[in-house]
């Protein structure tokens, strides 16, 4: 397993972080038996000889000397020819006391590569998963060589006693694997060194005995150079300093190469985790993960967006069985129970010895409750048990305090591990095991929402043990979010001080404001999610538009608890045609809002959450703000004929902005609801989703608002671009158009010039001189501008501004256009550069249109 010698505790293969670093391979040799020799040859890759030479020993490279300690072989591929005399011989490990050094044989197998380094990997099975695998193939034996906190052990007997036993296992001798973990063949000097403290020992000890594979001084693979070294220097020892500038080294060196490795940190420790042969609880994930994989496959549980199944496929049909245990003090405590085997002599509680079974194994009792466990092992032993510590069973410290014939259990002192537990979560939480109302009701749950970095974490283990336990699916959709990053897109860092705390954001905006910033932003497929501040302002001014929208509607008596002396309405659709609308600019309202439910549905019911975002502020703020209540003035003023239908429908439309906003802006929607009203049947949050019609849009009313509010936006822009003072009224002249379009004009002409700030609104065959003109598909809009600004001063202002950004627009072209710029700079920088080059670009359209117009007046 994977072994974090901070926490002492086994961790998930997921909790690793492989990180590249700066690395060194040593390269060392392992002596033949009594001094045989072998003719070893090198060939190239037509087959011509390239060194030939008689050695004594096999080299091998490894980047952790520590582990030479624990060799059970040295491994050969079948195909290797360069080493085939040698194959069955033994080799002699160079490090501890000469005379008691073990021999190990030199074997053959498919994993060691004979074109990476020597072509000899030694075999550490204890501390290595490679390894362990050669080790498990070839039954060889592996020896654990530190302790829980990364240390050289310093248990057992002395190093002589202790080879001699691992000796005998290459001689014929069987153990078992837990006789041989008890052997601790570290030598005396290194034990209770720190792993990388024996590792420069280890170093020394075998350089100084000449067994470091030697090369020459200016040999290109050789760590050391002048002024630098690793963990040793030029004579290959710990404790003297490198050469200085000006010194003459040896003409030879041993061979260690500089190299970037591949080395596993623990997520939480930051410490380099060991791989290590311990005891542990597995399950066995390969069968467990079949019915996941089916239920996917078969769409019984969807991923959106579906590209996300392709990551929860590929673990699943790669998973190696789930070390579920961990030596921690929090966590679900494993459930099993050990007392000592039936067979053997056993001695008695009141036996001048330690009551202890002698020669015989433990037993487990698996059960939930002590109690269970108290009825099993009592029908297994006929005889009472009494529960003692771990502690006390390993110091034998229950003698004396045992009832009489009562046989000790203790418990498993491990927990699960937290993705084991949290596996349980849809269940275990509704009462499970026991077949509850709430398990009944509730299980299988309905949509998962979670991040794509713990769909292998949680994901496909939730799917796992809900099909193993309750034989149904947790859920039937799972919807994997953005990761929320800042604002320039880099993850969030404490050592980066970019870290935006939600708490903060909601204290300094508000809830609601921090939830319609990570909704309008979660689009799907998209792996990041953008957060600033800015974007929660934005948020906040939205809630600040609909809140003064509301008091507005409140002012002017727009209230929704009667309509029209009707009842209170519990349906939507009905409650607008009770008071019916006569006025046009009240048909369309109701229009616009039932088309703003059917795409809010569409896309929540599509798990497209910022299209809901979007389609609710584009409603809310652009039409119902913006424009709907603009129109709604004059019919609102008091003696109107329309006063009271349209106080009703502005109630009934802002009542489904509230209902529709409500899931993602709860607060500010839930206290509008309650005071926008003397009257409810109930809350909001209990209110029935809106069930509105298509059929309530009014298609003559929709062309015609639509037709208006296209021509108050193009004289609004035509004033922006020409500057015009914005206290200045200008006229309108309408040419182009049929009867119908010229109706419509007189029809609307009080709104259009209140809200485009104009004099008058005629109609005529011909544009005056000195007009700028606004082309609509069925009219054209003319704004006599000549007497009203200097078009002279105007041509300059605006070429000067397409002048600038055209430059600006140059610059950054050839920044975007530099190969070197985009490999080099940051995703967000580059992303940063390409939108201000869209904006830039947006702006110059936007100038340039505005000459051309300039150029039409003369």
């Amino acid at each position: 397993v994977n072994w974090d010698p901070q926490f002492e505790t086994a961790i998930s293969d997921l909790e690793v972080e492989n990180t590249e670093v700066d690395g060194h391979m040593w390269h060392f040799k392992y002596p033949l038996q009594d001094g045989a020799t072998y003719e070893y040859v090198e060939k190239d890759e037509d087959g011509n000889v390239t060194l030939r030479e008689t050695r004594d020993y096999i080299s091998i490279a490894t980047t952790r000397p520590e582990t030479m300690l624990g060799d059970g072989a040295v491994a050969v591929h079948p195909s290797d020819e360069r080493y085939a005399p040698i194959v069955g011989k033994l080799c002699e490990i160079p490090v501890g006391p000469k005379e008691h050094r073990r021999l190990i044989p030199i074997i053959t197998d498919d994993y060691p590569d004979p074109d990476f380094g020597s072509g000899a990997v030694k075999i550490t099975g204890a501390h290595d998963f490679n390894d362990y695998a050669v080790a498990q193939r070839g039954n060889i034996p592996m020896y654990r060589l530190m302790d829980t906190k990364g240390h050289m052990r310093d248990d057992g007997a002395p190093y002589v006693e202790e080879a001699a036993k691992a000796q005998a296992i290459i001689d014929g001798t069987e153990m078992t694997r837990e006789e041989i973990d008890r052997i601790n063949i570290v030598p005396d000097d290194l034990r209770g060194l720190d792993r990388y403290a024996a590792r420069k020992m280890v170093i020394d000890q075998i350089t100084a005995e000449g067994l470091a594979v030697m090369v020459p001084a200016d040999h290109p693979e050789v760590a050391w150079m002048k002024g630098q070294a690793p963990e040793w220097n030029h004579k290959g020892r710990a404790d003297l300093q490198p050469l200085e500038d000006d010194a003459e080294g040896p003409s030879t060196l041993p061979m260690v190469e500089a190299k970037k490795i591949m080395q596993p940190f623990g997520d939480r420790s930051k410490v380099v985790i060991e791989p290590m042969l311990t005891d542990q609880w597995f399950v066995d994930a390969k069968t467990l993960a079949q019915p996941a994989i089916t239920a996917v496959q078969d769409g019984t549980t969807k991923f959106v967006p579906e590209n996300w199944d392709k990551t929860y496929f590929n673990w699943l049909n790669d998973i190696q069985p789930w070390c579920i245990s961990r030596q921690l003090w929090w966590g679900h405590q494993i459930p099993v129970w050990y007392g000592p085997g039936l067979e053997g002599e056993r001695l008695t509680a009141d036996s001048d010895e330690d009551w202890m079974p002698s020669g015989v194994g433990l037993i487990e009792f698996c059960a939930g409750t002590e109690e269970e466990v108290r009825v099993k092992a009592e029908e297994y032993y006929g005889e009472p048990v009494q529960f003692v510590s771990q502690e006390d069973w390993v110091a034998k410290n229950f003698a004396g305090m045992l009832q009489p014939e009562a046989i000790p259990l203790y418990r498993d002192p491990d927990v699960l591990d937290t993705w084991f537990s949290s596996a349980l979560w849809p269940f275990s939480t509704l009462g499970w095991p026991d077949q509850t109302p709430e398990l009944d009701r509730y299980y299988k749950t309905d949509v998962l929402i979670t991040g794509f970095d713990i769909i292998f974490f949680w994901v496909a283990r939730m799917m796992m043990q809900g099909i193993h336990f309750m034989n149904e699916v947790p859920f039937h959709t799972v919807y994997i979010n953005s990761i929320v990053v800042d604002g320039k897109g880099k993850k969030m860092s404490k050592s980066l001080g970019n870290i935006i705390d939600p708490l903060e954001l909601i204290d300094q905006y508000g809830a609601d404001a921090t939830r319609y910033a990570l909704a309008s932003q979660e689009v799907q497929s998209r792996r990041t999610l953008r957060m600033s501040n800015q974007a929660a302002e934005g948020g906040r001014n939205f809630g600040t538009k609909l809140w003064n929208a509301a008091r507005f509607a409140d002012l002017n008596q727009c209230h929704a608890t009667f309509l029209s002396g009707t009842k209170p309405y519990e349906s939507h659709t009905d409650a607008i045609r009770v008071v019916g609308q006569h006025e046009t600019v009240n048909r369309w309202i109701v229009g616009e809002t039932a088309r703003c439910a059917a795409a809010v549905d569409k896309a929540l019911g599509e798990h497209k959450f910022n299209e809901a975002a979007t389609a609710l502020y584009d409603h809310i703020w652009k039409v119902f703000c913006d424009w709907y209540v603009e129109f709604a003035k004059p019919l609102l003023a008091d003696g109107h004929p329309a006063q009271e239908e349209t106080r009703a429908t502005m109630a009934w439309a802002l009542d489904q902005c509230l209902i529709l906003l409500h899931p993602i802006m709860p607060f500010i929607t839930e206290e509008l609801w309650s005071v926008l009203a003397a009257e409810r049947p109930k809350p909001l949050i209990h209110m029935n989703w809106p069930d509105l019609d298509l059929s309530l849009a009014d298609e003559a009313a929709d062309t015609e608002m639509n037709w208006v509010i296209r021509v108050i936006e193009g004289i609004r822009s035509v004033r922006a671009e020409m500057n015009v003072p914005a206290g200045a009224k200008i006229e309108l002249v309408l040419t182009g158009h049929s009867p119908a379009v010229g109706e419509r004009m007189l029809r609307n002409s009080q709104l259009i010039q209140r809200l485009a700030r104009l004099s008058e609104c005629a109609v005529a065959d011909s544009a005056p001189e000195g007009s700028v003109t606004i082309a609509l598909q069925d009219c054209a809009i003319n704004l006599p501008l000549a007497g009203v600004i200097d078009v002279a001063a105007e041509k300059s202002r605006l070429d000067k501004a397409v002048g600038k950004i055209s430059k600006e627009i140059m610059g950054l072209e050839k920044k975007l256009g530099n190969e070197g710029f985009l490999a080099k700079a940051p995703e967000e920088v580059v992303e940063e550069q390409r939108e201000r080059m869209s904006i830039a670009s947006s702006e110059r359209d936007r100038l340039n249109a505005a000459l051309e117009r300039l150029a039409g007046i003369g």
